[in-house]
């Protein structure tokens, strides 16, 4: 069965952004593909350093735990991360990831390659944009293709719990979740 990744990049336990990505969870799961979320929750992903040592071996030299989702992520047929935002971009452990993830892939097997997906974000005042553009560099450099909604996938909460407040973020991040499903069945 086709499978999505979806990746928590909050380091909160009951944050927005896992309420966020179980209902886009949820909406994949509907729409007949499996999904999981893995969390960076008390991982302390580290940036890449760029020394090759993961070109042939599959394998990042980093040991973080990293590599254990990169091999989920290649075996899925879809990846979805989302973030926080928290001063105005991307959390920092988030986008370590995802560059080592991509260099990996690009390395090796490019696993990422023609992979359905596009990243989340989730704040309380600003930094959206920024922090979707930001996020969304990491789908064409690795020859993934990236799914819409009816807006940018982008939902606007406060304080924990809130996130579901904003209807309209989470009516575009059901719609992801159904298009990304929906791409999926149809590349298979």
């Amino acid at each position: 069965m086709a499978k999505v990744i979806l990746l928590n990049g909050s380091p909160r336990k009951n944050s927005n952004t896992l309420e966020v990505l179980n209902i886009c969870k949820e909406e994949i799961k509907k729409n007949g593909v499996d999904a999981e979320i893995i969390s960076l929750k008390g991982m302390n992903i580290q940036s890449c350093i760029a020394c090759n040592s993961c070109v042939g071996t599959g394998n990042c030299v980093l040991k973080d735990g990293l590599d254990e989702i990169i091999e989920k992520i290649r075996e899925a047929d879809g990846f979805i991360p989302a973030a926080p935002v928290y001063f105005g971009t991307a959390r920092g452990d988030i986008m370590s990831a995802l560059q080592r993830i991509g260099k990996v892939s690009r390395g090796n097997d490019n696993f990422l390659d023609w992979m359905v997906g596009g990243p989340i974000v989730v704040a309380r005042r600003g930094g959206h944009t920024l922090t979707l553009q930001e996020m969304s560099m990491f789908f064409p450099i690795n020859n993934m293709i990236i799914v819409g909604s009816k807006y940018w996938n982008m939902v606007i909460a406060g304080a924990e719990g809130t996130a579901t407040e904003d209807t309209e973020g989470i009516e575009v991040v059901k719609l992801f979740g159904e298009n990304v499903a929906k791409i999926i069945k149809k590349l298979n």
